[in-house]
């Protein structure tokens, strides 16, 4: 895309974090605005944040896991703003634990946000934004979705969906020659509140009902060892950044942290971007 001003951006997760940040970067460039969240307090704070900077925005609660209200939220910005020209389907949650031992509460509630949530945004955006003179689509997932750690089954299944899913809609929009492209976001360590997206945990996905007292340890260890990582993570505003290049320039691949060989997440993307190199169909290429 090379046209922002008086355009617009809808992202889901879109009262803090990564959502935020994009969705500040895009209202800086002039786009108008729609943003939906889970949380109404934290969504309604987003919108005056961005209103008092100038901005034009529509907030909507949004529970990602629900094709209803990600339907509606496509339609408040039909209705609000004519239409949609960049999607960031980005809501979502960190939760884990023992891939045998994560009780399945987790995996429901994980999946549920950041797989389920990823497919009702394309089904209920992409047909907004295919109507478009041009368009683009971005799918938060994660460097988790390029590599697999231990204790994050259900993420890293999630976010290697995310990707592939992402892959294919790549490939979907060559075939019927969209005006439209498509971006993942892998970011690695990134300081939002992901570490306390249990605060967003439906009641009858809480893990009492069926985790074990070894199950509860782990996921309060490793939660612990999230926060701390986190707190030293790249800022919000520089990985929108790099989103908002990514769209201007159509670029596919989105890699936060992709700095050094020796990086070990940048290893896992290079393995992957390899194996993209050795298809034998050229045009399965999706380093652009």
């Amino acid at each position: 895309m090379q046209t922002f001003s008086g355009r617009v951006a809808a992202i889901t997760g879109g009262a803090s974090g990564i959502g935020f940040a994009m969705a500040k970067r895009f209202a800086a460039e002039g786009m108008k605005i729609v943003i939906g969240d889970i949380e109404a307090g934290a969504l309604e704070s987003a919108a005056e944040s961005l209103r008092a900077a100038g901005a034009e925005v529509v907030a909507v609660v949004c529970d990602v896991t629900d094709q209803a209200q990600v339907d509606a939220m496509a339609q408040a910005a039909v209705d609000a703003f004519g239409g949609v020209h960049v999607f960031c389907n980005n809501a979502g949650v960190g939760g884990g634990g023992l891939s045998w031992e994560a009780p399945l509460s987790t995996w429901e509630w994980v999946l549920g946000v950041n797989l389920w949530g990823v497919i009702h945004g394309l089904r209920s955006f992409v047909p907004i934004i295919l109507q478009q003179d041009e368009g683009h689509v971005v799918n938060t997932a994660s460097v988790a979705g390029l590599t697999s750690a231990p204790y994050m089954g259900a993420y890293n299944a999630s976010k290697h969906a995310v990707v592939g899913i992402s892959e294919t809609l790549y490939h979907e929009f060559t075939v019927i020659a969209a005006k439209a492209k498509v971006s993942v976001l892998c970011p690695g360590w990134v300081n939002t509140g992901i570490a306390d997206s249990e605060r967003n945990r439906p009641h009858h996905l809480t893990e009492a009902a069926d985790a074990s007292p070894d199950a509860v340890a782990t996921a309060e260890l490793m939660s612990q060892m999230m926060r701390d990582m986190i707190s030293t993570g790249m800022n919000p505003d520089e990985v929108a950044d790099q989103v908002f290049n990514a769209v201007r320039d159509e670029q596919f691949w989105i890699q936060t942290h992709a700095k050094t060989e020796d990086d070990m997440w940048t290893k896992a993307v290079n393995r992957r971007n390899d194996s993209v190199r050795n298809r034998t169909n050229p045009e399965l290429n999706l380093l652009v």
